[in-house]
């Protein structure tokens, strides 16, 4: 491009304040196109306690508090990007305006694709090949809606030695909600009595927190304190989520060698690859063998962390970052915006 991109993406929350695996993928996202060069602002919709507008890595953030008129800022933008619950607002602006809009999808849930379906998609975004795979399957369904201009698979990028350290010994659980797998922990708690385990709580969902002598709870963590604060002191990471379309925690937890046992959803069997451990999240008796075995086992747990290693550096974010970036680039230029 030959001069900078206004970009403009309107979004719930953003970190530190909200650190869930979405806001964090977006915010790789937008950093990459800091990096490039172009101007990136993020609009809040919900209410906070931060009212000033900030920087955050390099990213303008307005919050809602601060009063300011975003269909102003809207029309100006040479680009909207938008996920999850703020698509449907956004994509009416972009129609509105003529904007090109980007939608950065996190599941396959019908009401995301139908925001995606709604004709104002230049860009759709999936996270993982099968939510692509599921998205082509939806169109072909639902003849009635507007397939985006183009798609494009980026991966929730992690970039491993912002997370690498040297695991400690506890079985940690991220976000201990029932959708992922709080109670399971404090079953596991339960039958390892003699076995130290981390319940960090999540940004989202109501909390399962054991009142139990070998768990500790640890408050919601910011992304850039993760590695110290949490997998530091991992030794095991435990994901029994009911849903995931990747599981960006496990990707982290691998940049140091940390195992992950976790229940076999579509997007951790894609994003955990052979480096995963996998079990039925209802089976309590074998959650507790795969554990036992990682963790008196020395020779089964060296074995487990190489394959964890060797997966995270497969999952150099640095190749589908450019192709993101030149992507959104195109859409700018296909539907150059009059400033």
């Amino acid at each position: 491009m030959s001069k900078p991109l206004r970009i403009v993406a309107r979004v719930h929350a953003m970190p530190p304040q909200h650190n869930a695996g979405a806001e964090h993928m977006l915010v790789c996202m937008l950093q990459a196109l800091v990096e490039r060069g172009h101007d990136v602002e993020v609009w809040l919709s919900r209410q906070s306690e931060m009212a000033d507008v900030h920087e955050y890595s390099g990213i303008r953030v307005v919050p809602s508090a601060a009063r300011l008129d975003f269909s102003s800022q809207a029309r100006r933008a040479d680009v909207l990007v938008s996920h999850l619950e703020c698509v449907p607002t956004t994509a009416a602006l972009a129609r509105g305006f003529g904007k090109p809009m980007v939608v950065v999808c996190h599941n396959d849930h019908r009401p995301t694709l139908r925001d995606v379906a709604s004709g104002a998609t230049a860009l759709a975004v999936y996270n993982s090949q099968w939510m692509s795979s599921e998205a082509d399957l939806f169109f072909a369904e639902f003849p009635t809606g507007v397939k985006p201009q183009r798609t494009l698979v980026v991966r929730p990028p992690v970039h491993a030695k912002r997370y690498a350290t040297k695991p400690g010994q506890a079985v940690t659980l991220i976000n201990c909600n029932e959708d992922k797998g709080g109670r399971l922990l404090a079953e596991l708690a339960q039958r390892m009595p003699a076995q130290q385990f981390l319940a960090v709580e999540g940004a989202y969902g109501e909390q399962i927190l054991p009142d139990l002598p070998n768990v500790e709870i640890v408050g919601h963590v910011p992304g850039d304190k993760m590695a110290a604060t949490v997998y530091r002191r991992t030794r095991v990471l435990a994901m029994p989520s009911r849903y995931e379309s990747w599981g960006r925690t496990g990707v982290e937890a691998m940049a140091s060698g940390i195992p992950v046992v976790a229940h076999p959803t579509r997007g951790l069997c894609e994003s955990l690859g052979e480096a995963g451990i996998f079990v039925d999240r209802n089976d309590t008796e074998a959650w507790v063998t795969a554990l036992q075995q990682l963790l008196t086992d020395p020779a089964e747990y060296r074995l487990a962390s190489k394959r964890a290693r060797a997966r995270s550096a497969e999952l150099d974010p640095a190749r589908e970052l450019d192709a993101w970036c030149t992507a959104v680039e195109e859409v700018a230029g296909a539907r150059p915006a009059t400033r």
